[in-house]
């Protein structure tokens, strides 16, 4: 029997994951990595942990499944999005260390980049805003700061990829240098209006169009894998950054639907169609998959920390040993007793987009106790989703009836009960959390006609868990207003550190 495998390159861990014809997850396999923080505001990762991780999650799982390579008959891959690598094309070799989508050193040239107005060009062009959140100013930083990367460059010699260029260039030993749609629209560089890199961005960056990777379709197949890899010669068929695969894999495929993932971060998408449409609410326009081949767009609000804050909570803190232990620790108090968490550790993200903003814990009293705080954890995830909810609203004018939600955060009933309560809408969570994976699977075996449709996908899908809201709108109502005042005073702290 022939399955598909999908490698789910994330923030924090790799893995791959093993599906079947009738859409169930046959296997899975996980592997963490190290996160580097060179500086304030800086992230980092070794693009060597990255493909190890992966390579070992996919062989892991295979194993686990008793799956031959012979029986995967394609390859589906999905992606932490905007994470910059740059390496040497002749050896293979990264120049210098993954910059991740959360870091904040491009900062400054964003603020230059306004100031000379560039702003509008750049919304037009690509449906973003200027943040150094994108790829851009991450790619511009290594060529000033790395010795010889800008002269390498201006002959020729490097490469530029976000995850998944860097993933296929490797599974293919260099015979493709490529990335997809999704991940494109990602970079602050290529113009989702007509459908390419863009010179006039490129050059405003200093960037050289020959670093670029070739723009393929989200749905088709690519290339082969490099049979020494022990994955055999399967064919990849698939990609899709993590934040659209996620949409395809909850079957968002028609305007107006629309998913929230909490993941590493949060991040809502909207499907609005084939029409280019920007947004009035500080959000942001991107490229979706479109099996079709044809360009279709999102409206998409991304916040950067997410689950993060569990993994702080337990990393930094040592509240609890496992993340999933956060919500008995909440549990264990019926509110926050006023506390409000604000995890802007690497600035906010949308509406906000503040850089600078710290994150911060507010209203600590005598009787505060880790259970008040990992509550106010989990609260502010909702909060943030909340407010990304709300702007969308604005720009749509049809308001949201439900929420589709997954990521794995999504498995906490305390945090989706409470998110159904300060929406005031029912929050829909699919009975296969696993949707980022399961998109990418998805795009591959449409490719190679595993599938036929997306119809023939919906059929065979399992049931939902519906949380309906319980809370009185008016106390939800003093709660977010609470939070917002908590988000003003987080805002511009770290600017005088940047």
């Amino acid at each position: 029997m022939q399955n598909i495998l999908a490698l789910d390159q994330g923030t924090t861990s790799s893995r791959a994951v093993l599906v079947g014809h009738d859409a169930k997850i046959l296997g899975v396999a996980q592997h963490e990595f190290k996160q580097i923080y060179p500086n304030v505001g800086w992230v980092e990762h070794d693009p060597y942990d990255i493909l190890t991780s992966q390579l070992s999650s996919a062989v892991e799982v295979l194993g686990k499944a008793n799956i031959r390579p012979r029986d995967v008959i394609a390859i589906g891959i999905t992606n932490q999005r905007e994470t910059t690598i740059v390496w040497n094309r002749d050896t293979g070799k990264p120049i210098y260390n993954a910059i991740v989508w959360q870091d904040r050193r491009g900062a400054p040239l964003c603020e230059k980049l306004t100031r000379d107005g560039a702003e509008d060009t750049i919304r037009q062009k690509t449906g973003l805003l200027i943040d150094p959140y994108f790829s851009a100013t991450k790619i511009s930083w290594i060529l000033d700061n790395v010795e010889g990367a800008r002269a390498q460059a201006e002959q020729g010699k490097l490469a530029f990829g976000t995850v998944d260029s860097w993933l296929v260039w490797n599974l293919t030993s260099g015979k493709r240098h490529i990335t997809d749609r999704t991940n494109a629209s990602r970079t602050m560089l290529y113009n989702i209006v007509e459908d390419r890199w863009d010179a006039d961005l490129l050059n405003m960056l200093n960037i050289p169009e020959s670093m670029m990777p070739e723009v393929v379709w989200s749905s088709e197949i690519v290339g082969q894998v490099t049979t020494s890899l022990g994955l055999g010669s399967v064919q990849i068929a698939g990609i899709a950054g993590d934040q659209q695969s996620a949409l395809f894999g909850q079957l968002c495929v028609s305007p107006g639907d629309a998913k929230n993932t909490y993941g590493t971060g949060c991040f809502l998408l909207q499907n609005i169609g084939n029409k280019f449409t920007l947004s009035q609410q500080r959000l942001i326009t991107t490229l979706t998959c479109s099996p079709q081949k044809k360009l279709e767009y999102a409206l998409e609000g991304s916040i950067f920390v997410g689950g993060a804050v569990v993994q702080w909570l337990r990393d930094n803190m040592r509240f609890f040993s496992s993340s999933p232990d956060v919500e008995s620790v909440a549990a264990s108090v019926k509110d926050t007793d006023g506390v409000v968490f604000v995890p802007a550790f690497t600035g906010l993200g949308a509406p906000h987009w503040d850089p600078y903003a710290s994150g911060m814990i507010i209203g600590i009293q005598r009787s505060t106790q880790i259970g008040h705080i990992a509550r106010a954890a989990l609260e502010s995830i909702a909060f943030q989703v909340a407010d990304v909810l709300q702007a969308m609203n604005k720009d749509t004018r049809q308001p949201f009836r439900e929420l589709r939600v997954d990521g794995g955060a999504a498995s906490n009933d305390i945090l989706m009960q409470f998110q159904a309560d300060l929406l005031q809408i029912p929050v829909r969570r699919p009975a296969e959390l696993e949707t980022t994976a399961l998109g990418a699977a998805y795009l591959a075996g449409l490719a190679v006609d595993f599938w036929s449709s997306t119809e023939e996908i919906a059929k065979v899908l399992g049931g939902d868990k519906l949380f309906e809201p319980q809370a009185d709108r008016k106390e939800m109502e003093a709660r977010q207003a609470k939070w917002q005042d908590a988000v003003k005073r987080a805002g511009g702290w770290n600017r005088t550190n940047a």
